[in-house]
């Protein structure tokens, strides 16, 4: 069965997957570009976020940040997203002109599915990536997600409400979690509230990086 894994998310030293004040300019709060600059600067990320193939000197190649970087678009058949990490629409759509932050190409080349409390046609964008509205809550997405994945893993990629409900469910099986050096006072906290040892959770893994410390934490 496809695991489903959530990968490359990024948090505070203070456990903040975004910062405060969330808008459509600034759509990971204030201070919360500064999380993702691990991120950003590897090959890996310039190779799935650009039409382009990244050339040898587009961003770092080697090191744990490219490593782990690379690892988390490897081998995924399906992801799973929250209705904010899809746009900044509330409510019932109004039409269907909003269709994602990434442009006509999305960095996904799979099925999406996102969910919503508002139905919406399926949307087919270039590259292979389908935009898959889901009102049935967070079980249907994943059973979804399972038989779109075939032998592959599914994605949950946020944003921080939506992994806290698969996480309060037990239902994700490992999380690469990356921790920026980054202060950011308030926001979208990760884990208030959630006893991780009590749902299953351990510490596989530590890896400190350039601009990140990387943590593997999997259900025992």
């Amino acid at each position: 069965m496809p695991r489903l894994l959530v990968s490359g998310f990024t948090i505070s030293l203070d456990g903040y997957g975004a910062g405060p004040r969330q808008s459509t300019t600034d759509p990971l709060g204030a201070g919360g570009e500064r999380l993702h600059e691990w991120l950003v600067t590897t090959a890996a990320f310039k190779r799935t976020h650009s039409a382009a193939p990244a050339t040898r000197g587009a961003g770092d190649e080697s090191g744990p940040d490219e490593e782990f970087a690379a690892r988390s678009m490897t081998e995924i058949g399906a992801w799973i997203l929250g209705r904010n990490m899809f746009g900044p629409v509330r409510g019932a759509w109004p039409d269907e002109s909003w269709r994602g932050w990434w442009g006509r190409n999305p960095p996904y080349h799979t099925p999406v599915f996102v969910l919503t409390h508002h139905a919406r046609p399926s949307l087919e964008m270039e590259g292979g990536t389908v935009f898959h509205f889901v009102t049935d809550g967070i079980h249907a997405a994943l059973d979804r997600a399972r038989a779109a994945a075939g032998s592959k893993d599914i994605r949950l990629g946020g944003g921080a409400a939506t992994i806290r409900q698969y996480l309060q469910a037990r239902l994700i099986d490992e999380m690469h979690l990356a921790v920026a050096p980054v202060l950011l006072g308030s926001g979208e906290h990760l884990f208030a509230d959630i006893d991780l040892p009590a749902l299953g959770y351990t510490c596989t893994e530590s890896v400190p990086g350039v601009k990140a410390v990387h943590y593997i934490v999997a259900r025992a």
